[in-house]
């Protein structure tokens, strides 16, 4: 039964809670968590189900989909089948995911798209992501000197150009080099290649900063500086995400300012007489 045009019937809303529980989950996100028929909390800290329970009389986590050896894609598959099972019932869904619902996170885009196409009412309600974090607690700009974003192990799995000139910032940098998505880290060797790839844009003293956003009122961020060739030896944990400032400054385009400055002189308005 898909949903009516009055919002009756099955449909699935994914929200997220933000990085921060309890501080960062917005007025449209805690109204879809306390209306819903049923709640799909991802969050692996049961501090966070736990207060969803008190807005919630029936949460389910998903987190019991994941395992060690296990594909990750089937993981994904059975959590999408979870939300969605209840929503072909006619049931009102909302999936709570960790931070922003659609960053990191292949199970609301995959079960927001198979409800669509099965006709139901789904969407997507943001929340503060962990790169919004990143940005507030390291005072980085990203408008200032530009800002490259690159998955560990996609970095290593292809060919990526990479501007010293801006910062950049290599998410889930404790399961790089995990090509089969079975593992909940990997360790030193794999953490090697990351640093070889990096080496070739950066120096060895290039510093860089392990960042992990805080998720409680009471706790800090991690906000742990260290030399590029000292990463191989660092404590990574799956959440773990590396910023490397600018190596070098901006390199003007010459002949490109010379043809803006000529065009800002053609558009120019004459004085007046």
């Amino acid at each position: 039964m898909a949903a009516s045009a009055d919002g009756s019937g099955g449909r699935l809303a994914c929200v997220g809670l933000g990085m921060m529980l309890g501080a960062h989950i917005g007025p449209r996100a805690r109204s879809h968590v306390e209306q819903a028929n049923v709640v799909f909390a991802a969050v692996s800290d049961p501090l966070v189900e736990q207060w969803l329970q008190g807005m919630n009389d029936d949460v389910r986590s998903l987190q019991v989909y994941y395992a060690e050896g296990k594909p990750r894609r089937e993981t994904y598959r059975q959590m999408v089948e979870a939300m969605l099972e209840p929503v072909r019932a006619g049931r009102f869904v909302c999936g709570a995911f960790y931070g922003h619902p659609g960053v990191f996170a292949r199970a609301p885009h995959e079960a927001i798209a198979q409800a669509r196409a099965e006709g139901f009412i789904a969407y997507m309600e943001p929340g503060v992501s962990a790169e919004a974090c990143l940005y507030a607690d390291l005072g980085i700009d990203p408008g200032r000197f530009g800002c490259q974003h690159h998955e560990a192990s996609q970095l290593l799995l292809y060919r990526r150009r990479l501007d010293p000139s801006a910062h950049l910032v290599v998410w889930q940098a404790g399961w790089v080099g995990d090509r089969q998505c079975l593992r909940f880290s990997t360790g030193p060797a794999q953490r090697a290649l990351l640093v070889e790839r990096l080496r070739e844009d950066y120096p060895a003293d290039h510093e860089i900063i392990v960042y992990e956003a805080a998720t409680l009122p009471v706790g800090s961020p991690r906000i742990e500086r260290l030399r590029l060739d000292r990463l191989e030896a660092a404590v990574l944990n799956p959440h773990s995400t590396l910023v490397l400032p600018p190596a070098i400054a901006l390199q003007p385009d010459l002949s490109m300012q010379a043809r803006i400055d000529a065009l800002a002189r053609s558009e120019a308005i004459p004085a007046a007489v």
